[in-house]
């Protein structure tokens, strides 16, 4: 091949509808096609004046590298799978925008899996397996045949927000029992007596580690406590505040809801409808942070969990296995942080 630099004119350039290559490229440039895909493998080396030749040529011929081809050579996809629930996606669309921003920075794509509830993890993985990842970050359940079929794969596994006592299985999660523990002390400590704990989903077991905290801070105390089964929604939220506030002698002065959302209902309910001074004759408080928790209107009281450190953890983590299998598992538990807001006050 002839090394000499090329002229870029419109007769070195093809013409005949195709797509152009990287050894079109490496013709125009007057360069190896290797060091075309040097200069497009991020921290290849290459010198400034070839890349400069080759990133001329490229962009006269509107060349774009083949990722799918990339991967065929490297072994691998550079695309990790996202399996996330539609209800976690709707309410904390932050922590996707978080983890795309982190692979991004990586040139790693997302390949987004929603769940319409955590149940339907095999239905998902089947279409998992079709795209080869490189590896999976879950925001939902796995049973144990699940996460086998991961291994038997060989595909590295972490689980955002979700714990699991199995030694093999790597994870990042916010510690629900002790925030959701912290939240009914703090409750107590001011006075309160009467307590709604309301729930999220039976599937959930985020839901589940958050009513197991606020229960067992409860459990023999002499107080009225009142256990009401949500779905981390707003409007059943409302729904179940109405009921309680319509039935119960007397009536509660807390109601510890394991989401913010469930939690904005229940003021909404309390406020506009009952007409309650919050937070003098009742307190609301939620969990999670989320970004209309803040918002003068609401104000709520909350345990704020540190999403962007989870999510770095949590990316961390699996290119981590990604680059070297071999790595034993790792489990990272990160403390809430409680929000002082204006729908309860905690001594």
């Amino acid at each position: 091949m002839n090394k000499k630099m090329l002229a870029i004119t419109p007769q070195n350039i093809k013409s005949d509808g195709k797509r152009s290559t990287s050894y079109d490229v490496a013709r125009v440039a007057g360069v190896s096609q290797s060091a075309v895909s040097r200069c497009f493998k991020p921290g290849a080396s290459v010198s400034a004046k070839t890349r400069s030749k080759v990133e001329s040529a490229a962009k006269a011929l509107g060349y774009q590298p083949n990722a799918i081809a990339r991967g065929l050579i490297s072994g691998r996809s550079n695309i990790v799978g996202v399996l996330i629930t539609e209800l976690t996606n709707l309410n904390y669309p932050q922590i996707l925008s978080e983890l795309n921003r982190k692979f991004d920075e990586k040139d790693i794509h997302i390949l987004l899996f929603t769940l319409d509830k955590e149940s339907d993890v095999d239905q998902v993985l089947d279409k998992v397996w079709q795209y080869q990842v490189d590896g999976i970050i879950a925001a939902a359940q796995f049973t144990d045949t699940q996460i086998s079929a991961c291994q038997d794969r060989n595909i590295p596994l972490v689980f955002y927000n979700r714990l699991y006592p199995q030694n093999s299985v790597s994870s990042v999660c916010c510690d629900h029992y002790e925030g959701e523990r912290s939240l009914v002390e703090g409750l107590l400590n001011n006075g309160r007596k009467s307590f709604v704990v309301m729930s999220g989903p039976v599937d959930s077991s985020v839901s589940t580690a958050r009513t197991k905290g606020a229960v067992a801070q409860l459990k023999g105390l002499p107080v009225d406590m009142v256990e009401l089964e949500g779905d981390y929604s707003y409007e059943l939220a409302c729904s179940l505040t109405r009921r309680v506030m319509d039935s119960a002698n007397p009536r509660p002065d807390a109601f510890v809801c394991t989401n913010d959302i469930m939690a904005l209902g229940c003021l909404d309910t309390l406020r506009i409808e009952y007409r309650a001074n919050i937070p003098e004759d009742i307190s609301v408080v939620g969990f999670d942070g989320v970004n209309a928790a803040a918002w003068l209107n609401y104000d709520l009281t909350t345990v704020q969990q540190p999403l962007e450190r989870m999510v770095e953890a949590a990316v961390g983590m699996l290119l981590e296995r990604i680059k070297n299998p071999e790595l034993p598992a790792e489990k990272r538990l990160f403390a809430g942080s409680i929000r002082h807001g204006a729908t309860a006050q905690l001594d």
